[in-house]
């Protein structure tokens, strides 16, 4: 009941033009999961959707524009898939090295849809630090370009421990979508660099 409540109000500030977030309490370990909404000019934000039991250590920002009005940006979803020494020692980490981030790889699954699909914007990234408990504020920002027009922009800020991670962004498209070409540039900052990587998907 009290999410529903969450996501009706978060849905009203949408249409009051209010741009906000919305977090719900820990209750398990797998995954951290939430959603927000932000708006840049002309962007449909997500409304909040979130499981029963979810863990939410962010919320999403930005928005969609353009192409993707009417769409919406769903939970944002990361588990850990390696530990900190697994992921050390794959890459032959040195302490010395400092705070490193290495973006092992991003996809937009399925690669071909249809208006009215979802795309689920994945990507796996590593984080190295001389302590591993160290936490780490990091930044997942997702770039949506249609003919190299900007048409969504979700961000989250998370924080994390050495180790792997692998993230996604449901994005659910709007029955209208624009046919064409979809690139998504994927980027991982901290305060000590960043990574980026490009995926693509097909609207047809």
């Amino acid at each position: 009941m009290k999410l529903r409540i969450v996501s009706m109000l978060t849905i009203v500030m949408f249409i009051l033009g209010i741009s906000g977030c919305a977090t719900i309490p820990e209750e398990h370990q797998g995954a951290a999961k939430g959603s927000g909404i932000g708006a840049v000019a002309g962007a449909l934000g997500g409304a909040l959707i979130a499981g029963e039991g979810s863990r939410t250590k962010g919320a999403i920002i930005g928005g969609l524009a353009g192409a993707l009005i009417g769409g919406v940006i769903g939970n944002y979803t990361v588990d850990q898939k390696k530990s900190a020494t697994e992921t050390a020692n794959k890459y032959n980490y040195q302490p010395s090295a400092g705070t490193v981030v290495r973006i092992e790889g991003s996809s937009a699954k399925p690669a071909r849809v249809k208006p009215g699909d979802k795309v689920d914007l994945d990507a796996t990234y590593a984080v190295m630090t001389a302590s591993p408990n160290t936490q780490v504020s990091i930044t997942e920002a997702r770039e949506v370009r249609l003919n190299n027009e900007l048409v969504g922009n979700p961000e989250v800020n998370v924080s994390h421990a050495a180790g792997t991670y692998l993230s996604s962004v449901p994005l659910f498209l709007p029955a209208d979508a624009r046919k064409g070409t979809y690139r998504v540039i994927t980027s991982i900052k901290t305060d000590a660099g960043k990574d980026s990587r490009e995926a693509s998907f097909i609207v047809e």
